[in-house]
């Protein structure tokens, strides 16, 4: 067999493994997701925010926060408006800037964000109940890999964020 047609195997075995593991990751996701529909008011949308913040390397401008989410400033301002008249999140002024407005979360807001956490780990881990000891170590395996594989993006993500003025190391050490 030919070098390329070695290669083009390799590429679509890969390609089929990469839409299986996109597949599974959204109904894992999907399926997690109604935990937090379950017990919490906020949208996904709202929680991603928190998260950020909570786990994603503390305080953070509006405009940062636009740029990690991917959305408008309008966007994030509402979602950042809605968050603090709910006690979510405060504003206050950057102690190195007092023209730069910063964003946090609030003890209700880590409370909130940190519970949702540990009831979608609570689900995830509730789910390997139907796998035997031996299936449950090779997904520790695969997901020690898929950690490996993402280092690359994780560096890409630590760049984004010092363009913005954030901390990757601490985005990385924390978790999110």
């Amino acid at each position: 067999m030919s070098t390329t047609k070695r290669d083009q195997g390799r590429r679509k075995e890969e390609s089929e493994i990469a839409d299986r593991i996109h597949t599974a990751s959204l109904w894992l996701l999907r399926r997690v997701r109604r935990v937090d529909d379950d017990v919490t008011e906020l949208s996904p949308a709202r929680l991603s925010v928190l998260s950020v913040l909570v786990f994603g390397g503390g305080p953070r401008t509006l405009g940062e926060l636009a740029s990690i989410e991917r959305v408008k400033p309008p966007t994030m301002t509402g979602l950042v408006r809605g968050l603090e008249d709910d006690g979510y999140v405060e504003r206050f002024a950057d102690e190195h800037d007092g023209r730069v407005t910063r964003v946090r979360a609030t003890k209700k807001g880590e409370g909130i964000v940190s519970r949702a956490r540990k009831r979608r780990i609570d689900a995830i881990a509730g789910m390997f109940s139907t796998l035997d000891p031996t299936e449950v170590e090779t997904i520790g395996q695969a997901a020690a890999l898929m950690e490996k594989m993402l280092g690359a993006t994780r560096s890409e993500n630590a760049s984004a964020l010092e363009e913005v003025g954030g901390d990757p190391q601490r985005r990385r050490t924390r978790g999110g």
